[in-house]
């Protein structure tokens, strides 16, 4: 995609708040680009360490991140219950742009 795409990512990311995740295709929805999941996955190959990556999951709710082990310690410190690799009451916490914006 581009770099304004990338840009509005990175903007949503930043607002979900702790505790709370969302999926590649709720962020891919909200800037404008339903079916583009994939290219919100490829935006986040490159953040600062303090970034909230580990609050994106895929659309079931599991982890699919190359740095998975991080994400889940990160999760876990947020309150969130990860179970091999599925976040547990993912309609709970799932954080809806679109709605929540």
């Amino acid at each position: 995609m581009n770099d304004l795409f990338n840009k509005q990512v990175f903007e949503i990311i930043n607002l979900i708040p702790k505790g709370r995740v969302t999926s590649y295709g709720a962020i891919a929805k909200a800037v404008g680009y339903p079916n583009h999941a994939r290219h919100v996955g490829n935006a986040l190959r490159d953040y600062d360490d303090d970034f909230p990556a580990h609050r994106v999951c895929n659309a079931s709710g599991r982890i699919t991140a190359s740095c998975k082990r991080d994400f889940i310690g990160k999760l876990k410190a947020e309150n969130i219950e990860v179970k091999e690799g599925k976040i547990q009451n993912f309609k709970n916490v799932f954080w809806n742009p679109l709605e929540e914006l």
